[in-house]
């Protein structure tokens, strides 16, 4: 796990920490603001900068942005229609000791917007919105501070339609959940976060990072590197799909679970033909994996029912999510989920459990159900039933085709056979599926999708 991603409660507590250990808010200003400033100098490459100010401690990092860039050579112009409303906003203003205009001029070249930032959650006056509308488009190049105005900062809700999109945005001491929230993040352009020395914060979300791999041990073999058992239904393509890329993420050995063998298996996947309840009372399976391609019938209810009995660590996607019931998970069952929006909504249902925002409604199945629940989706999240919640950075769109939730179920799988608990598995498994997206380039197939998943896991060796 790399950095924590804080609500706009959290970070205020955070700050509260600095300020109680010693630092006053007008320092902490400068360091913010200063870190925001060299990044804004770097792009506008000597550029004429217009600053725009807000009332409060946002608007007071753009009096210091504004006086740092005049410092190093920059035209600057600062725009505020308010006055400021705190002590450190006043003395940053007073520290640029230059005219403020109060509307809208000729803007610069770059714009910076420094009108509201984190913990905004009413929508803009039409006044300040047509404001900031202006001064965007007579710009070159756009960068938010911290938050563009207009963006709920817990939830990345879009609260004004017509908002600029920005270039650039500089996220100030840590990531707030808009950053990697849609709609909001989408007028973001790139991301860059400021540090200023937060400490660690209690509950955080964490974005997902790179795992941390290594190469079998010198005397591993299959068994010890994990048996991932595959239970294939009435469309066998998926499951070929899902065991393609279980092969391919760590598992020492994959077995597909299929009472009727499909046509063109590949001759280095092993195909089980016995009962299924047979052949899951095998002691060495690490893991398995039941739902894609596995039908909605009688026979997949049953196939489903013999899988949970046999109680192994277990991946549930597709079909099987669909077939749960509130009671058919064994008490204590170590298990991951890997549902999209409908399977979501579906599992929400089944469990009784409702909220407002994706993320929370994770959250509630996670508790209610007892699985890691991976969110799947533009915005793929990963939350546990204590509470965790992981969120992935953006993974490439091509990723919108049929079939590489498939590859998503098989790494997971795969990783919770080789060892990794359900929460570890789920992380490794979204990092490495949109890695080896981004491997695969442009307009790729599942197969090919699978076929790169090898080369997104040796970057983390």
């Amino acid at each position: 796990m790399d950095d924590p991603v804080l609500t706009a409660e959290q970070m205020r507590a955070a700050e509260q920490a600095l300020f109680d250990a010693g630092i006053s808010v007008i320092d902490l200003m400068e360091i913010a603001a200063g870190g925001a400033a060299e990044w804004i100098r770097r792009v506008a490459a000597g550029r004429s900068v217009t600053v725009l100010c807000g009332p409060g401690n946002n608007g007071g990092d753009g009096y210091v942005i504004a006086r740092r860039l005049a410092e190093a050579g920059n035209a600057v112009e600062v725009i505020a229609p308010f006055e400021p409303a705190t002590h450190a906003a006043c003395l940053a203003k007073a520290r640029w000791d230059t005219a403020v205009a109060r509307a809208c001029t000729d803007a610069g070249k770059v714009f910076v917007d420094c009108l509201f930032g984190s913990g905004l959650t009413r929508p803009l006056s039409n006044e300040h919105k047509d404001l900031l509308v202006k001064l965007a488009a007579k710009s070159q190049l756009r960068v938010a501070v911290d938050l563009p105005s207009g963006i709920a900062t817990d939830s990345g809700a879009v609260l004004n339609a017509g908002l600029p999109d920005y270039d650039l945005t500089l996220a100030l001491g840590a990531w707030k959940h808009a950053h990697w929230s849609l709609p909001g993040r989408l007028k973001m352009g790139q991301l860059r976060l400021v540090p200023i020395g937060i400490g660690p914060v209690v509950g955080a979300a964490h974005l997902i990072g790179k795992p941390h791999g290594a190469a079998p041990e010198a005397d591993s073999h299959k068994y010890r590197r994990g048996l991932l058992a595959i239970v294939a239904g009435v469309m066998p393509g998926a499951s070929l799909l899902a065991a393609s890329a279980a092969q391919r993420s760590g598992a020492g050995y994959v077995k597909l679970l299929a009472e009727t063998s499909p046509d063109a298996i590949p001759p280095d996947l092993v195909c089980e033909a016995a009962p299924l309840g047979q052949a899951l009372g095998d002691k060495r399976i690490a893991a398995v994996l039941i739902g894609p391609g596995l039908g909605r019938d009688s026979a997949a209810r049953a196939r489903l029912a013999a899988t949970l009995a046999a109680q192994h660590p277990m991946v549930l996607d597709a079909d099987a999510l669909m077939l749960l019931g509130p009671r058919m998970l064994p008490q204590g069952a170590s298990a991951l989920a890997t549902p999209h929006d409908g399977e979501l909504a579906a599992l929400a249902r089944t469990f009784g459990v409702s909220a407002a925002t994706r993320r929370d409604l994770a959250l509630a199945i996670a508790k209610a159900s007892g699985m890691v629940i991976i969110a799947k989706g533009p915005d793929t999240l990963v939350t546990t039933p204590d509470g965790r919640l992981a969120i992935a950075a953006p993974a490439p769109t091509w990723l919108s085709v049929a079939g590489t939730g498939d590859v998503l179920a098989g790494i997971a799988a795969s990783r919770l056979a080789a060892g990794s608990d359900p929460f570890t598995a789920a992380c490794e498994a979204v990092w490495l599926h949109g890695e080896a997206a981004r491997w695969a380039g442009a307009a790729f197939t599942p197969s090919e999708l699978a076929e790169r998943v090898s080369e997104a896991l040796a970057a983390c060796l």
